[in-house]
């Protein structure tokens, strides 16, 4: 019975490190991808793959402006990153993006991104949806 506990504990100890490991990796790579698109990631609650969404869906919107245009508009810019956003991971993303702002938000865990480009910083959250079923009653008189 002992022996059993330790091969789990053991089991269990190399797991943790292979997921450190992993996540670690995973950090390194998402460093060098912001260093590659010229971004710099600033704080994060968000899953990797989902931090290298954003930063890559913003790099592509900013690359696909006109050569005329300087900087596309940052409501568009920020309209665009949310929709994105609500179409692969669902609603109520919500996304900030400007030159100076400030901000304390509440967002749902493994949903927050800020990140910035030049002079530009990105915002984006989500937030949690309840659905209303019922009307309240009307209040008595």
């Amino acid at each position: 019975m002992e022996k059993t506990r330790e091969w789990k504990e053991k089991q269990l100890q190399k797991t943790t490190l292979v997921a450190a490991d992993r996540s670690y990796s995973d950090q390194v790579k998402l460093a060098a991808i912001a260093i590659t698109l010229n971004m710099r990631l600033r704080s994060a609650d968000m899953p990797v793959d989902m931090q290298e969404r954003a930063l890559r869906f913003t790099r592509s919107l900013l690359d696909s402006a006109p050569a005329g245009n300087h900087r596309p508009n940052p409501s568009i810019l920020a309209r665009s990153l949310k929709k994105e956003f609500d179409r692969w991971y669902g609603p109520a993303w919500h996304c900030v993006v400007g030159k100076s702002f400030g901000s304390f938000v509440t967002h749902s865990p493994g949903g927050f991104v800020y990140f910035s480009l030049d002079s530009l910083s990105f915002l984006l959250f989500k937030t949690e949806v309840q659905l209303i079923t019922d009307q309240p009653p009307p209040p008595s008189s």
